[in-house]
């Protein structure tokens, strides 16, 4: 293992190809892939590859996953002091390595500068100095006696191997939220990041081998393998983990459930989501549109949660409009150190593809206020783009687009707002935008979505848990509950 000062620790120069060589992370060691195959990465901004990653197969995710298994003998018997160390540790590294992990994650994406080092790095040590601290909080239930001359109590326990698969819009931000309630919850882990993203995750691991092995701690607590859906599929289906968890598409998710019943594995799914935005005439209109195009335009839209579907009361529908594509219009993608910029490409070309084919398809009656074209002849990047006269049956309202792209309906009144809120089968997250605080509870009791905001669009806390319902997906990430998904309860009865 190279210094922990080095940044191209994981990372080997071809000569032949003048791309960067990334490699698999398993029991402390960078490995190639087993049979030397590899997969091209390519930069989003340009559309030029600039790296390779293993493809990994069954022998790697054999030795990854025994990696794991051979760790977690030893890890799941670590003290919570001992594991709130090295997480609070990691989180200082992170910290201290930030511009590597920008580079990487800029180079992953295409991210503005700027904002992947305002906007997620900091959240990202937070999250993890959260579990940290979760770690030496694990609660069950008082020992009593429940029968008489017998006195019970429980054991919250690690639930073993975890295979793990992020995706591509957040690569850093959600390895983070995969990884630290396991390790917290003294699991080991297999994480595979996605095939398009993989840089950051790689050095990650270089970050967090540096960690554990400065502490003595054993190997294998965690590992990275690349690869693309067949990897996936392999980690998941394999006999070792006791628990699988992915955050990506809900064909995915469907996926993973199904591979994962076959041997009952415990399921984690944070799927796709199609926001409703819900704007009340008595809505403050500037405030709302300011919110609800930083919310959906973000990160090129590329975000389960973002304000893409919104819904306005007809009295202001028409200035509401109006405003948000003037909104849009001032709204700037473009490379990672431009100026002004909010987002950058989409992630791949296929994303592309899928985002232009949503305008494309557009019925008669919609009509593209702002945007609704890709911009540039170079990389993935589309416009801001405000999309309204849509119906609840479109399909643009009814599937998950990705992208900068926001939709507007009009309703007639509360009750309407709610079908056409509840009416599409995803449910991850909501917001409601009014001045009556009695209607934003009604709101917020009526809405099927496992967050609702109110006056606001997309803010996230490690305290507050994020997970949705119906094909949105079950499970939490973040807060307690999340780091309690990590772990499984065993009753003990012992005769007095």
């Amino acid at each position: 293992m190279r210094a922990p000062g080095d940044p191209t620790a994981g990372f080997e120069e071809r000569s032949v190809s003048d791309l960067h060589a990334l490699r698999n992370y398993i029991n402390g060691e960078f490995v190639d892939a087993a049979d030397g195959r590899t997969l091209t990465v390519v930069d989003p901004t340009t559309g030029e590859p600039y790296a390779t990653s293993p493809l990994s197969g069954e022998a790697d995710v054999d030795a990854a996953m025994a990696a794991a298994a051979g760790a977690f003998k030893t890890w799941r018997d670590t003290t919570p002091a001992t594991r709130q160390l090295a997480l609070l540790k990691i989180a200082d590294a992170v910290e201290a390595r930030a511009e590597e992990l920008i580079d990487a994650e800029c180079r992953n994406t295409g991210k503005p500068r700027e904002l992947t080092r305002s906007e997620e790095i900091p959240p990202m040590v937070d999250q993890i100095r959260f579990f940290a601290g979760a770690a030496r909080l694990l609660e069950g239930r008082s020992a009593g006696e429940y029968m008489e001359g017998l006195t019970s109590y429980v054991r919250r326990e690690p639930v073993g191997v975890c295979a793990q698969v992020a995706p591509w819009n957040y690569p850093m931000m959600m390895a983070v939220w995969k990884f630290a309630p396991a390790i917290a919850a003294g699991n080991t882990v297999v994480l595979k990041p996605s095939d398009t993203t993989p840089a950051s995750t790689v050095l990650l691991a270089e970050i967090i081998g540096g960690v554990f092995e400065g502490l003595d701690l054993p190997k294998g607590v965690f590992n990275v393998i690349c690869g693309d859906r067949d990897t996936g599929r392999l980690m998941v289906e394999h006999h070792t983990p006791a628990m699988a968890s992915i955050t990506g598409s809900v064909r995915a998710g469907m996926q993973v459930a199904g591979s994962a019943a076959k041997d009952l594995k415990r399921v984690h799914l944070e799927l796709g989501g199609k926001a409703p935005v819900v704007v009340f005439e008595d809505a403050d209109i500037p405030a709302a549109v300011e919110g609800i195009a930083t919310a959906g335009f973000f990160n090129a839209g590329q975000d389960c949660t973002a304000a893409t579907r919104v819904l306005v009361h007809q009295d202001i529908h028409d200035e509401f409009v109006a405003a948000l594509a003037r909104a849009a219009a001032e709204t700037r993608t473009g490379g990672v150190d431009e100026p002004d910029v909010l987002y950058g490409p989409l992630n791949n070309a296929n994303q592309l593809a899928q985002v232009a084919g949503f305008i494309e398809r557009l019925p008669a009656h919609a009509k593209v206020e702002a945007g609704g074209k890709q911009v540039g002849d170079r990389g993935y990047f589309y416009a801001p783009t405000v999309v309204s006269g849509l119906r609840q049956d479109d399909e643009i309202i009814q599937k998950e687009v990705f992208g900068p792209v926001i939709t507007v309906q009009r309703f007639t009144d509360e009750e309407q707002a709610v079908e056409y809120a509840n009416g599409v089968d995803f449910a991850l997250a909501s917001s409601v935008w009014t001045k009556d605080h009695a209607r934003a509870l009604r709101m917020s009791r009526v809405l099927d979505f496992g967050c609702v905001w109110i006056n606001t669009h997309i803010p996230l806390v490690a305290e507050m848990p994020h997970g949705g319902f119906k094909k949105s997906g079950y499970g939490k990430d973040l807060s307690a509950y999340g780091f309690e998904d990590y772990t499984r309860v065993k009753h003990v009865m012992s005769a007095l």
